[in-house]
């Protein structure tokens, strides 16, 4: 999990990033098959997009972390457009979680940045690094919390859906 900190300066440490918004209902966002270095934009949600509503918290289904262990998994990830990221906040969308390494070029500094900071400004949490969302509904509760060290920009979770 991202904390503010870890792309702006004078950032929220995780040890700030709410509870709250770390644990409740969440939507599984299916956009199986991607390609590599697939640029995800908000037409790419298809239907979902009309059923985005402010404080949601999505998981964006890529299938990526099948790739894990690979340098595909890291160098050819798919991610999240600035347009889309500006989306997110435009609807207050609470978490975002995606399967890949981060949510966006990891080899592209700017394009990091900037989604990043996006995202981290606006208060969403990212989530990063996300496996088995193939396995789930497409409603769920989710539990993702960060571990509470003081002035860190991120941390390990440990993520968990609960299945009524």
């Amino acid at each position: 999990m991202d904390a503010p900190r870890h792309f702006i300066n004078d950032g929220a440490g995780i040890e700030q990033v709410s509870l709250e918004t770390c644990i409740g209902p969440a939507k599984l966002i299916n956009l199986t098959p991607v390609h590599p270095r697939e640029l995800i934009t908000v037409d790419r949600l298809g239907s979902e997009a009309r059923n985005i509503v402010k404080g949601d918290r999505l998981l964006l289904r890529t299938d990526w972390s099948h790739r894990h262990g690979s340098a595909a998994w890291r160098d050819e990830l798919p991610r999240i457009d600035a347009s889309l990221a500006r989306w997110f906040v435009e609807r207050e969308v609470a978490l975002i979680g995606v399967e890949p390494p981060s949510v966006a070029d990891v080899n592209n500094r700017d394009e990091l940045t900037t989604v990043h900071r996006i995202l981290l400004e606006a208060g969403i949490v990212i989530v990063e690094g996300l496996t088995n969302l193939d396995k789930l509904p497409s409603t769920f509760d989710l539990v993702v919390l960060p571990l509470h060290v003081p002035g860190c920009d991120g941390s390990p979770v440990r993520a968990v859906a609960v299945i009524a």
